[in-house]
């Protein structure tokens, strides 16, 4: 008996870099309602300027992490990609490669196996508001 697979996507709108969306409910939400039980969960951003990540969704934390991408990749630097295309958005590709764009877990009993305090988040990194759509697939 082969593996099941079944994606899903998950829509959100963003306000620009640096909002970040706690997207625990919603996968939860999608793995109560799955056929799969067990497996393995990966959620992607099929694009170059946004981050998926884990942390405790609480407002001190998420301002360390915006304040720690602005520091180790700090938007008013020049960039190169800014020269050829004039988007002032390199800033936002290079925090996409840095970070990550997909973020992959175990779940079972169709529940994710996260910490007590961790959450799956997804981290705007351009520099203008966006529909983002996110895939999710899941394989047990």
């Amino acid at each position: 008996m082969g593996m099941a697979v079944e994606t899903h996507t998950i829509e959100l709108s963003t306000k620009g870099s640096g909002h970040i969306v706690d997207l625990t409910p919603k996968v939860r939400e999608i793995l109560e309602h799955s056929r799969i039980e067990s497996g393995i969960a990966c959620l992607i951003l099929p694009g170059s300027t946004g981050v998926v990540t884990t942390i405790e969704y609480e407002s001190g934390v998420l301002r360390d992490l915006s304040e720690a991408m602005e520091r180790l990749v700090p938007r008013d630097q020049p960039y190169h990609h800014d020269r050829a295309w004039g988007d002032g958005n390199g800033f936002s590709h290079v925090r996409s490669a840095l970070f990550g764009a997909s973020f992959s877990f175990p779940f079972t009993d169709r529940k994710p196996i996260l910490g007590t305090w961790q959450q799956i988040v997804f981290v705007e990194c351009d520099n203008r508001p966006r529909k983002r759509r996110l895939v999710l697939q899941l394989v047990g």
